[in-house]
């Protein structure tokens, strides 16, 4: 996958827990899941791109491992959605999935990003 299409889809995903975020419950749980999503779910995107800036190939790993960080932080929040019942599971399954994908793709490039900063 190039650069521009991870980077694409970081901005849907943002866009999306934006939507999700939204259409949480004023309650004090939900406005607490939103805050904490808002956060962690909108800042893969500006890492990823600060990370294809990198100095080195240590850097952009380290960069890539805040992104991988903050997209393991989402996908706990929006299985806890689902859990707490705040929104229903069809509603959310394709966001988890994308956060799954994303974390498959970012943990592998962090890895071979990682292994070749050693040599």
């Amino acid at each position: 996958m190039k650069p521009e299409e991870l980077s694409d889809r970081f901005l849907d995903f943002s866009v999306r827990i934006g939507h999700v975020v939204d259409a949480l419950p004023e309650t004090r749980l939900g406005r607490h899941v939103a805050s904490q999503l808002v956060r962690s779910g909108t800042s893969p995107g500006p890492n990823y791109e600060e990370g294809c800036a990198a100095e080195s190939r240590a850097d952009f790993a380290h960069k890539l491992s805040i992104v991988l960080k903050e997209l393991r932080e989402s996908r706990y929040w929006l299985r806890l959605v689902v859990r707490a019942k705040l929104l229903s599971d069809q509603k959310m399954n394709g966001l988890i999935d994308e956060s799954d994908q994303l974390c498959r793709i970012i943990g592998k490039s962090v890895a071979t990003a990682k292994n070749r900063s050693k040599t």
